[in-house]
C-alpha cells in the first residue's frame, strides 16, 4: 500500500515543499518542511496535524522551500524533536546557515501570533478588549538552539541504502530502507529512493541533470554503461513523485558555457559604464555557483596583464548575515562537488608546493592581511576578490559609495534580506541592473498580492511595456535589459519593536496560558514554550534529543495549541487526580502519596519508567555527541561552552525575584525594555571576519576603502531587542529606473530532461507536484504521450497511471504486483548456484510447491528464549491423551526438491537461460584485451579479426555471424577459433543458467 498527499506545493505559484508518504502498516514519511518567504503560520496547519502519526523525516536540499520551516516545528511543535530526520552533510551545514540567516535578517521569521489564540488568552484571563492590529511575534529560535535543532539530524552519505529508526509513537517499520541520490539542484541535494516490501518508491523534487561548475549532474544514468540507461535502483519504480517545475522552459542553446557568457557579457556591459549590478541570490544553495563562477573570472581578468577589462576595475560583494560560515562549510565539503573541483584543487596544490621549493629562502615571509605563508595554495572558495559583508553599516557605505560594482546579496525573493535594502538604493539610477536568475510567480500573484518583490519585478520584465534596451555581446548577439520606465516600486520594511503597557501584559496572559496548558495536557519529553529573556534549556534539549528514556505511555499524544486552549476554555477544567491515577506521583508536582486501598492493577504500586536502550546486532548504539571534543562540542551544541553553557537562571518554571517582571534586561533589572548591542563575538568569528575582510587584493594591493569599512565595521554593530516584541510594517515608495535582466541560475530540469528521463525510467505510477498548475497540465499531457510509446500499456491504462494532485489530495499510487512470498526448504537452498550479473545475483530453481506447517520465528534475546520455554512447557501440562489443545499452525507454501523421478523428466524439456544486457562497446574492449582485433563498422555491428560478426538486434538479442575462409593478411592460427572465442567471451558476460 502506498498513499501520497502533497501538504504544500502541488500545482502552486509557491515554491515550498511539503510530501506525505504513507506506507503499509501505518508508517509515515514526511520529506521536506518547506516555506515560502511570507513565514506564514497558515501553510503549516496540515503538517502539524500529522505529526504526532509521522515514523520518519526526510530532507532534500538546504533551501527555504524544502526545509524554511523546520527550527520554527523544532521550537513550537513538542512532538516534532522526537521523530528521527535524516539527511545528508552539505544540507545539514547549508540549512543551519540558511536559518541562521533568516532568523537574524527579518522579524517575519518568528512568525505573528494568531489572533484567535490571543482572544482566547484574553477571554481565559477576563480582558475582551484586543487591538485587532496588534502584530504580536513569537520568540525565534536562537542561533544556539538552531544549531541544537541541526545536530539532531541523522547525516547519510550518497548511493548508501539505511534502514532507518522509527519514532517512539511510530509503528513498525518492516525493513523500510532509505537510499539518498545526487540531485544535482544544491550541494548535497537528494533523490530520495525508498523501499518497503513490494513498493519501490522515488522522490525527485527539485534536480538537476545538467552538469555545472561546482556540481555534477543528477545520478539518473549510470556513468559505467555509457550513460544511456537508468541504474537499476532507479530504474521501474512503484511510483516516481516528481517535481513539474520548469516542464514549459525551454533549454538554453550552448549550454553552461553560453549561460555563463550571457552572464558575464551583462555584466560586463552594465560595469563598463559605471554602473551597479545587483544579482539576488539565497544565502547557503545556489550562491557557490554564482560565486564560484565569478572568482575565477576575476581572477583570470587579473593574472591576465594585457587586457583592459572593466572587470579589474570592478569590485565584487557577497552580503549576507552568514555568509562566513557558508563559505566556510563550503571549503570543506569539497568532496560533495564536481570531480573538477577537486582536480582545480590538487593543480593550485601542486603549483603552491613548487613555487615554495623555488622559494625556500623565503619561507618566513607571509602574504598579504590573510596571514597566509608564502605559496599556499588558495582553494576553490578561499576568495581573493569577492568581499563578504555581514553588516548592515558595511552594505550602506557600499551603496553609497561611487564607482562601478558586483553585489550578490540575499535573498532571490527580496521580500527579506541584504537585496531588498540594495534594491532601495540603487533603483533610482539608470545607469544601475538587477539580474534575476529565476523565474517567479505568475501576474495573477502579483494582482493578488500573494507575490513577493521578486514576482513584481519578474511581471515587469515579462511585460516590456517601457522598452527593451539591447547591448552587444562578446559573440555579437544582442543583450536585453528591460526599462522599468519610472514605475512606482512599493518596498515594504519589517521591524521589530519591545512591548510596552497592555501590548507586554497581553503577551504575558498569552505566555500564562500556554504553561497552563502544559502543565495540564501530558506530553512526552517537549520542549517548554519560553519567556522573553528565556535562553536555551538544556533539560529539554537533551530530552527531546533521546527519545528512548521517554515514558511511553506518554508518547504519541501531540498538544494541539488551539483546540486545547479552546476545550479549556470550555470545560474550565484540566486532568485531575482521579483522571491521572497513579501516574500522579509522577506527573504533578509536589504529590508525594497515593491511596492505594481499592485499587485494581496498576494503580497497587508505585509507577515505574524503565529507560529502554536502543541496540542492533553489534550492540548498544553509541552517541558520537558523548565522544566531541571541546572544540567540537561548541560548534554542534551551539553555544560557547567556556562561558559554562546555557543560562538557566531565567528559563521557564524558575522562580524570580518579588516584583519582577516575566522579562529582565541584560543586567537583570526588571522590565527595562531598552535595546542592547550584540555581544561580541568569540576568536573564532573574530579570525573568520577579520579573514573575509582582508581577502580582497586588487592589482597586489589592499584597497584602502575596504581597509576603512574593516575598521568601522566593528565598532557598529546591528541592535537586536532579546525581549517580547511586535512587527512593525512600514512601506516605502521608490521610482525605478533600474534596468531588469534575466539569466538562468536556478539549476532545474527543464523540458528536454523531463521528457528525455521519464521515459527512461518508465515509472508504473507518476505523480507530478512542485509547479504551477500549467506546468503540471502540460507535463502531465507530454508524459502520456512519451509513456505510451516506450510502453505497450494502452493509452486509458497509461493515463490513469499519471497524477496530478492538489494540496492536501490523496493519492492511491499502490501496484498490484501479483507476488506471493513462498518459503525454500533447506535441501533446496544448499542446491543453489548463484551467479553474479551486472552487482546481481541470479539464479534459477525448479522445485515441487507444497502446503507445510510453519514454525514460530525464533526470538533472538534470552528473555525471549525463556519466554518461549515457559510457553512451551505451559503447552505440554496441557495436553490431553497425546492431543494439544491450542491453536493450529499456520500452513503456507514451500519449495522443496522434486523427487529423482521427476526431476529425471524435466532436465530433458528445460532450456538453459541467458541473463543479463551486454554492450558492444563492452564485448569490443573485452576482445581486444584478448589480443583480437574488433571494429564497429555501420551501425550496431561489430567485426572482429575480419571474419566474426556481432549484431544487437532491438529486442536486444544478440546474432553471431563467422564465416570458414580466411584472409591472406592473417595467419590460419591466428583465426582459427575466432567464432567460438567470440562466442565465450558473450558468455563470460552473461549469466548461463541451465534449465535443470
Amino acid at each position: 500500500m502506498f498513499n501520497f498527499i502533497p501538504l504544500l506545493g502541488a500545482q502552486s505559484s509557491t515554491a515550498a515543499s511539503q510530501s506525505l508518504l504513507e506506507l503499509d502498516g501505518g508508517v509515515k514519511v514526511l520529506i521536506d518542511v518547506g516555506w515560502d518567504e511570507h513565514f506564514t503560520l497558515s501553510k503549516l496547519k496540515s503538517l502539524e496535524r500529522h505529526i504526532p502519526s509521522l515514523s520518519i523525516i526526510l530532507l532534500t536540499h538546504a533551501t527555504t522551500s524544502h526545509l524554511g520551516a523546520f527550527a520554527h516545528c523544532c521550537k513550537n511543535f513538542p512532538l516534532f524533536t522526537q521523530i528521527p530526520i535524516y539527511a545528508t552533510t552539505p544540507v545539514i551545514s547549508l540549512g543551519r546557515t540558511l536559518l541562521q540567516d533568516i532568523y537574524s535578517s527579518t522579524p517575519l521569521a518568528s512568525t505573528v501570533i494568531p489572533q484567535d489564540s490571543l482572544a482566547e488568552s484574553s477571554y481565559a484571563s477576563g480582558s475582551t478588549r484586543l487591538d485587532p492590529t496588534l502584530q504580536l511575534l513569537l520568540q525565534p529560535p536562537t542561533t544556539g538552539e538552531i544549531a541544537h535543532y541541526f545536530s539532531l539530524i541523522h547525516p547519510l552519505k550518497y548511493s548508501q541504502p539505511h534502514e532507518p529508526l522509527p519514532s517512539a509513537f511510530s509503528p513498525p517499520l518492516n525493513g523500510l530502507k532509505i537510499t539518498a541520490y545526487n540531485a544535482g539542484h544544491t550541494l548535497g541535494g537528494t533523490i530520495w529512493h525508498l523501499q518497503h516490501g513490494m513498493e519501490s518508491i522515488v522522490h525527485a523534487v527539485d534536480w538537476n541533470q545538467v552538469r555545472e561548475n561546482v556540481l555534477g549532474g543528477a545520478a539518473w544514468l549510470d556513468a559505467s554503461g555509457g550513460g544511456a540507461e537508468v541504474i537499476e535502483q532507479l530504474r521501474k519504480p512503484t511510483a516516481l513523485v516528481c517535481s513539474s517545475r520548469g516542464a514549459e522552459k525551454v533549454s538554453l542553446t550552448g549550454g553552461r558555457k553560453r549561460r555563463d557568457d550571457l552572464l558575464l557579457d551583462t555584466l560586463r556591459a552594465t560595469v563598463a559604464k559605471g554602473g551597479t549590478v545587483l544579482i539576488p541570490t539565497d544565502t547557503s544553495a545556489r550562491v557557490l555557483e554564482l560565486a564560484y563562477l565569478l572568482e575565477q573570472v576575476w581572477r583570470k581578468e587579473h593574472s591576465s596583464s594585457g587586457s583592459d577589462s572593466p572587470f579589474k576595475s570592478t569590485r565584487i560583494y557577497l552580503a549576507s548575515k552568514n555568509v562566513g560560515a557558508t563559505m566556510r562549510y563550503a571549503r570543506s565539503m569539497l568532496e560533495w562537488m564536481d570531480e573538477n573541483i577537486a582536480k582545480e584543487l590538487e593543480a593550485d596544490e601542486a603549483t603552491a608546493t613548487t613555487k615554495k621549493q623555488h622559494k625556500r629562502t623565503d619561507s618566513k615571509q607571509v602574504g598579504g592581511r590573510d596571514n597566509q605563508p608564502a605559496g599556499k595554495a588558495s582553494g576553490p572558495f578561499d576568495f581573493k576578490h569577492i568581499k563578504l559583508l555581514e553588516r548592515r553599516k558595511q552594505v550602506d557605505q557600499i551603496t553609497s559609495a561611487k564607482g562601478a560594482r558586483v553585489i550578490l546579496a540575499s535573498d532571490a525573493s527580496l521580500e527579506w534580506g541584504f537585496s531588498k535594502e540594495v534594491l532601495q538604493k540603487i533603483a533610482t539610477d539608470p545607469m544601475n541592473l538587477i539580474i534575476l536568475t529565476e523565474s517567479y510567480g505568475t501576474l495573477g500573484d502579483v494582482a493578488s498580492g500573494e507575490g513577493s518583490l521578486g514576482s513584481l519585478l519578474w511581471s515587469w520584465y515579462q511585460e516590456r511595456r517601457d522598452g527593451v534596451a539591447l547591448e552587444a555581446g562578446a559573440d555579437g548577439q544582442n543583450l536585453e535589459q528591460v526599462h522599468t520606465g519610472g514605475r512606482e516600486l512599493h518596498i515594504k520594511s519589517t521591524e521589530r519593536v519591545a512591548l510596552e503597557g497592555k501590548e507586554l501584559l497581553t503577551y504575558q496572559q498569552f505566555l500564562a496560558t500556554q504553561r497552563r496548558l502544559q502543565n495540564q495536557v501530558p506530553m512526552g519529553n517537549s520542549a517548554t514554550i519560553e519567556t522573553a529573556a528565556d535562553a536555551i534549556d538544556e533539560t529539554s534539549s537533551t530530552s527531546s534529543s533521546s527519545s528512548e528514556e521517554s515514558d511511553p505511555e506518554r508518547q504519541g499524544k501531540a498538544l494541539n495549541t488551539s483546540a486545547a486552549v479552546a476545550n479549556l476554555n470550555r470545560n474550565k477544567a484540566g486532568l485531575n487526580k482521579e483522571t491521572l491515577g497513579v501516574n500522579v506521583l509522577l506527573r504533578q508536582p509536589g504529590v508525594y502519596d497515593y491511596d492505594v486501598r481499592g485499587k485494581k492493577g496498576r494503580d497497587q504500586m508505585f509507577p515505574f519508567v524503565s529507560k529502554r536502550r536502543r541496540a542492533d546486532d553489534f550492540g548498544e548504539l553509541i552517541r558520537p555527541d558523548d565522544y566531541l571534543r571541546a572544540e567540537e562540542r561548541d560548534d554542534v551544541d551551539g553555544h560557547d561552552m567556556r562561558d559554562g553553557g546555557p543560562n538557566k537562571d531565567n528559563t521557564l518554571g524558575q522562580k524570580r525575584k518579588w516584583g519582577a517582571t516575566g522579562w529582565q534586561g541584560e543586567k537583570g533589572e526588571p522590565g527595562s525594555r531598552v535595546t542592547k548591542k550584540r555581544r561580541q563575538h568569540d576568536s573564532s568569528t573574530a579570525d573568520q571576519r577579520g579573514m573575509s575582510n582582508g581577502e580582497n587584493l586588487t592589482n597586489g594591493h589592499v584597497d584602502s576603502e575596504l581597509d576603512e569599512l574593516s575598521d568601522t565595521s566593528d565598532l557598529e554593530a546591528d541592535d537586536v531587542i532579546d525581549g517580547p516584541s511586535k512587527l512593525v510594517v512600514e512601506t516605502h515608495s521608490v521610482e525605478a529606473h533600474l534596468k531588469i535582466a534575466y539569466v538562468d541560475f536556478a539549476g532545474l530540469h527543464d523540458q528536454r530532461s523531463l521528457s528525455m528521463l521519464i521515459p527512461l525510467i518508465q515509472p508504473r505510477k507518476l505523480i507530478l507536484v512542485g509547479g504551477t498548475a500549467e506546468e503540471t497540465e502540460y507535463l502531465a499531457s507530454e508524459c502520456r504521450q512519451k509513456l505510451i510509446s516506450a510502453s505497450s500499456g494502452t493509452a486509458e491504462a497509461t493515463q490513469n497511471n499519471i497524477f496530478t494532485p492538489t494540496d492536501g489530495q490523496m493519492v492511491y499510487a499502490s501496484v498490484d504486483t501479483n507476488a506471493w512470498t513462498v518459503k525454500l526448504s533447506n535441501a533446496l537452498v544448499k542446491r543453489l548456484r548463484w551467479q553474479n550479473v551486472r552487482g546481481l545475483g541470479v539464479v534459477t530453481l525448479m522445485g515441487q510447491l507444497a502446503a507445510a506447517a510453519v514454525d514460530e520465528q525464533q526470538p533472538a534475546d534470552n528473555m525471549s528464549q525463556k519466554r518461549q520455554k515457559l510457553v512451551k512447557e505451559d503447552s505440554e501440562e496441557s495436553e490431553v491423551d497425546g492431543k494439544s489443545i491450542g491453536k493450529t499452525q499456520p500452513i503456507a507454501p514451500v519449495l522443496d526438491v522434486l523427487p529423482p523421478s521427476m526431476a529425471a523428466a524435466t532436465r530433458s524439456v528445460a532450456q538453459p537461460l541467458h541473463v543479463g544486457d551486454l554492450r558492444l562497446a563492452d564485448l569490443r574492449k573485452i576482445l581486444q584485451s584478448a589480443g583480437h582485433t574488433a571494429e564497429f563498422r555501420g551501425e550496431g555491428t561489430l567485426l572482429i579479426d575480419g571474419l566474426v560478426a556481432v549484431r544487437k538486434t532491438a529486442t536486444g538479442k544478440l546474432e553471431v555471424e563467422g564465416g570458414g575462409l580466411g584472409l591472406p593478411d592473417y595467419p590460419a592460427r591466428s583465426l582459427e577459433g575466432s567464432f567460438y572465442a567470440v562466442k565465450r567471451k558473450i558468455y563470460d558476460g552473461l549469466a548461463v543458467i541451465a534449465g535443470g
